[in-house]
């Protein structure tokens, strides 16, 4: 009797042993999903993620979008949404280059074409100028008309385009363009102080000098 108990005893304990790699087993073979990551596993998923990396190159760069309203029409979210003289007028720092296009007769033009890229000279850029030189200009709509279009190329330029590049404008000269990271010229004699700036159909960079065409 005794022997018998021991027996039934040892069957239930190896039973015991065997039936969680049974179940294991089961498991494995019954089910191909790969198990949930754990929340340390799916934070460095998240972290690895290249979509964030990828914007970081696309945003407006240099000290003077600072000045930028951060909110409105003249905000970088507000010039995005509308053609490139539109956005330029809402911007207060371009109010004298907006003024001169107006005196041109270039707001249609430069609404209406389609993917380009506008050098935007600053009123203090205007303001190197000698004031008489500049009333000069202003009056005579087809020097002014020669000189604003020599600010805009017929494509959309990128900063990386612009570390050593030479560009057509719809004026027919060239610009030149050298630089890297934040730090970008214009023909050697205009720094880029606020660059891809996004409009509705341009790219936008911000400089310091009136370009001359050459």
């Amino acid at each position: 009797m005794n022997s018998m108990k021991i027996r039934r005893t040892a069957i239930a304990a190896a039973a015991a042993a065997v039936l969680p790699f049974s179940l294991a087993a089961c498991s494995d073979s019954g089910d191909t999903k790969a198990a949930p990551p754990a929340a340390g596993d799916q934070a460095k998923t998240a972290e690895s993620t290249p979509a964030d990396d990828a914007m970081t190159g696309d945003k407006p760069f240099g000290a003077a979008c600072a000045g930028v309203p951060k909110e409105g029409a003249g905000s970088f979210d507000g010039m995005a949404k509308d053609p490139v003289a539109t956005a330029a007028s809402n911007n207060p720092a371009l109010s004298t280059l907006v003024a001169a296009v107006k005196q041109a007769g270039l707001v249609d033009t430069l609404n209406n074409a389609k993917d380009i890229t506008v050098f935007a000279p600053t009123n203090d850029a205007f303001a190197k100028i000698p004031k008489a030189d500049l009333d000069k200009v202003l009056a005579d709509k087809a020097a002014l008309t020669k000189i604003l279009t020599y600010h805009v190329v017929g494509q959309k330029l990128t900063p990386k385009q612009l570390e050593n590049g030479s560009f057509e404008t719809l004026q027919k000269g060239m610009v030149n363009t050298a630089g890297s990271g934040e730090s970008y010229k214009v023909n050697d004699t205009s720094n880029v102080v606020c660059g891809n700036v996004k409009t509705a159909n341009a790219n936008v960079y911000i400089v310091d000098t009136v370009l001359m065409p050459q």
